[in-house]
């Protein structure tokens, strides 16, 4: 039989059956109760759902609210031509998304920049993760986009005065390998340009990089240095003192730095060999610009050479949610369609799980398929040791 709140249908004799008063009672509570069950268990599920959604959001259907939402997020300089690409920016309209996008310093983004109006902050580097809570900033989580290797771009009458000094090989698979630690003890040995190299260049010879306690490439930068007159050690607490004065010694004979890596990139460009011999970048930089000169390719491939060093650091791309808006901006940048373009029309290396990307896609020479000799940054507390300690000379 089935039931109602009053009766019962038809009896074995067919006689209807009043249900008495007290049982309607308990089986309306019994109802009331499994209900309230029911929603419970259905508000649990949805809240599960929305939190996996928050947390790994790449596995999880975009939840829309049906309206465009502005987005406000400072990016570093180096994914200034991606962020401005039409199909990205189609891609993020599809998503919902207006971005109110601003260029700034990974460092700088990250700790000393008023991050109060921000959804997100993208900087080029996991360590910032770190610096922007030390630095108080209400992180709720991170989630990498990219990676880049750091390289160094170099004229090539460069690269050919380093060939024939034993620091440069070029390898089988046609990309240039610079030994990154022999290097720098020409450069901590004070040796020149002209002198030592055979280059008309004025100077001692020394990798320009951006400020450090600015921008990320810059940053990293310091951290690889400091790795390196470590024995290639990563630095610690304990062995920063042994190495940290020759860190400031290198910086503070920089001169000017830009603040961004999109900045002094341009500028090696536009300066020239006897201005910017070799510079410290992210691996994307020349690649993204061929693709998009493709007429200039041959003559640029003439003139710059991208140099790997042996070893290198990889620099990650971490989307920073400052607020729970900047989930539906990192739903859109994990896009299948997105990590496509940004490999094959800008050069970044994906940053999803056991996927590989085919530099003859690039239709560029001298792009390795994977990048095999890396050494670890040193902490978060170290490089903030070391950001902290480079204010000074560089202020």
């Amino acid at each position: 039989m089935s039931f109602d709140n009053k009766t019962a249908t038809q009896h074995s004799l067919g006689s209807p059956v009043v249900i008495p008063k007290k049982q309607t009672s308990r089986f309306a509570s019994m109802k009331i109760i499994i209900t309230s069950i029911l929603a419970t268990l259905l508000g649990g599920v949805l809240l599960l759902y929305l939190e996996y959604c928050y947390f790994d959001s790449k596995h999880c259907p975009l939840i829309s609210t049906g309206k465009m939402v502005q987005i406000n997020i400072y990016y570093g300089g180096e994914k200034k031509r991606f962020l401005h690409n039409p199909q990205i920016q189609q891609i993020l309209q599809k998503y919902q998304i207006t971005l109110n996008a601003h260029k700034a310093g990974s460092i700088e983004m990250a700790t000393i920049l008023n991050t109060h109006d921000m959804h997100c902050i993208w900087p080029s580097n996991q360590i910032a993760v770190e610096l922007a809570r030390i630095s108080g900033k209400n992180v709720l989580r991170d989630e990498n986009i990219f990676n880049s290797p750091i390289v160094f771009y170099a004229w090539h009458p460069v690269t050919e005065a380093l060939i024939k000094a034993g620091i440069v090989k070029k390898r089988a698979e046609g990309n240039y390998e610079i030994n990154a630690a022999l290097f720098v003890e020409q450069i901590m040995a004070k040796r020149r340009w002209k002198e030592t190299l055979r280059l008309n260049i004025y100077g001692a010879i020394k990798i320009f990089s951006t400020n450090p306690i600015k921008s990320n490439s810059g940053n990293i930068w310091s951290g690889m240095l400091a790795n390196l007159l470590n024995n290639g050690n990563v630095v610690t607490t304990d062995t920063l003192p042994q190495v940290l004065g020759k860190v400031q010694t290198y910086f503070r004979y920089m001169g000017h730095m830009e603040h961004s890596s999109g900045d002094i990139f341009e500028n090696f460009l536009k300066q020239g060999m006897g201005s910017r011999p070799i510079i410290v970048g992210y691996e994307n930089q020349l690649p993204e610009l061929i693709l998009e000169l493709p007429n200039y390719q041959q003559l640029i491939r003439q003139k710059i050479d991208i140099l790997y060093p042996s070893p290198t650091v990889f620099a990650s791309h971490p989307l920073i949610h400052l607020q729970p808006e900047c989930k539906r901006l990192e739903q859109a940048l994990l896009d299948p369609q997105v990590q496509n373009i940004a490999w094959e029309q800008h050069g970044f290396r994906t940053g999803l799980l056991g996927v590989q990307n085919e530099p003859s896609v690039l239709q560029i020479t001298g792009i390795p398929k994977s990048i095999d000799m890396v050494m670890p940054m040193p902490s978060a507390t170290v490089m903030n040791k070391i950001i902290h300690a480079l204010k000074s000379p560089l202020n």
